[in-house]
């Protein structure tokens, strides 16, 4: 089950010179979504508590389907997968009124313990959230 994580508008000002939303703004709403998705997952009041947070290894962007000034965006995320150290998610961002995919982005992000800056394991509270999410297997 994917769930809503970034409500977006299309500004004349993201759009490159070829009149399509540039890269660095695609990464931008990408990054909001995943700190939303990754609050369903563990809050970040009790990670903040608890000297830990997240950091992403790796990002895989594809892009679909242009996405020009005045256009409204919807990213959802859901997990894909969940190890043990590191969580993998999908964020697919649509035209809200259209439903276009304009673009996913894949996400591996590891649990970090912010004073030793080092990946630590999940603990069962975010297997189970994934699970609650929608996770297969």
């Amino acid at each position: 089950m994917a769930i809503v994580t970034h409500l977006g508008v299309v500004y004349p000002w993201f759009c490159d010179s070829m009149g399509h939303m540039n890269t660095q703004h695609y990464a931008a709403m990408y990054d909001a979504a995943t700190f939303h998705f990754l609050s369903a997952l563990a809050p970040y009041a009790a990670m903040e508590a608890a000297g830990r947070g997240w950091a992403d290894i790796k990002q895989t962007i594809e892009y679909k389907h242009e996405a020009r000034a005045g256009a409204l965006v919807t990213i959802t995320t859901r997990p894909i997968r969940v190890g043990g150290k590191s969580v993998t998610f999908l964020h697919e961002m649509r035209g809200t009124e259209t439903q276009d995919l304009h673009s996913t982005c894949e996400n591996v992000t590891v649990l970090f313990d912010l004073k030793a800056r080092k990946a630590i394991p999940l603990d069962e509270a975010v297997h189970a959230a994934a699970r609650r999410l929608g996770l297969e297997g």
